[in-house]
């Protein structure tokens, strides 16, 4: 089962544990789990923020023109952050709202355990480059325990 381009980090953690549950009920004996997670570096260089600009991130919003206005929040307890994103259109108005969790392998691993799952290998990235604190990534292969 592949998950990347740290999607995982973008759900809550009651989604979190379901997928987590789905990936356990899916994989075949000696079947492997791999996804990619951002770690408490990437979490320690993100800053909170506030902005607009018109067709903000070069118009990926609409296809018509619009203003965007980015609000970028930080909550260090829980090691999550969130780009909030409000684009404004003549037609109207929609908001969007992009999570960050960021993991350890410890925490990432505790949430596996719950599920019956167990992390195998740590990776710096899904390429398999070496782990490392300071990259902004990391990745995992896990499997079914026992």
């Amino acid at each position: 089962i592949f998950m990347v381009q740290c999607d995982f980090c973008g759900h809550s953690p009651q989604k979190r544990q379901r997928l987590l549950q789905k990936f356990h009920s899916l994989l075949k004996p000696r079947g492997s789990l791999l996804l990619d997670v951002y770690s408490m570096a990437a979490f320690a260089h993100r800053r909170e923020a506030n902005g607009y600009e018109k067709n903000l991130l070069d118009g990926i919003w609409s296809p018509h023109p619009y203003y965007g206005f980015l609000n970028s929040f930080k909550y260090p307890a829980e090691k999550l952050a969130l780009d909030q994103y409000t684009i404004v259109e003549p037609s109207g108005v929609k908001t969007i709202y992009n999570w960050f969790q960021s993991f350890t392998p410890e925490t990432l691993a505790q949430e596996f355990e719950t599920c019956g799952l167990k992390i195998d290998q740590t990776y710096g990235d899904v390429t398999g480059a070496a782990y490392g604190k300071t990259k902004t990534e990391f990745a995992v292969v896990a499997s079914r325990k026992g």
